[in-house]
């Protein structure tokens, strides 16, 4: 296990749907991860989320939808302007308007279209497809 607790959780749900499973478990929890996955919950990537506490960091129960074909913590963390965001849209993503980039905000966790339409720029935590 790396250091990096977002690139587990996303690794651990890549995983997860490549088996097929219903259910994955994500530990330890965190903040980060919990507002990431309300933004896969908000696109529909995930159908629900539960968080459980355990007395060792807690961890979340993941109800996956099958409608997940990659996803992945995007390393470093690119600190990135509205007018860059379609420069790692093509980066991250296989086509336009396909997937969406999680982006970390002034205002909060939120995808690239979001941020973009709220004039935000932010640091790029993640992408899904």
């Amino acid at each position: 296990m790396s250091v990096d607790t977002l690139s587990n959780a996303m690794i651990a749900i890549k995983n997860a749907e490549m088996v097929g499973e219903k259910k994955c478990e994500i530990k330890p929890a965190s903040k980060l991860i919990g507002n990431v996955l309300k933004v896969m919950k908000d696109y529909g990537y995930i159908k629900g989320f539960e968080y459980v506490e355990n007395h060792r960091g807690g961890k979340f129960i993941v109800e996956l939808s099958g409608n997940i074909n990659d996803c992945g913590a995007i390393r470093p963390r690119f600190s990135s302007s509205v007018t860059e965001y379609e420069m790692y849209e093509k980066r991250y993503l296989p086509a336009r308007d396909f997937g969406i980039l999680i982006v970390s905000t002034t205002k909060g966790v939120m995808s690239q279209k979001d941020a973009r339409k709220q004039r935000l720029g932010g640091v790029l935590l993640a992408y899904v497809y």
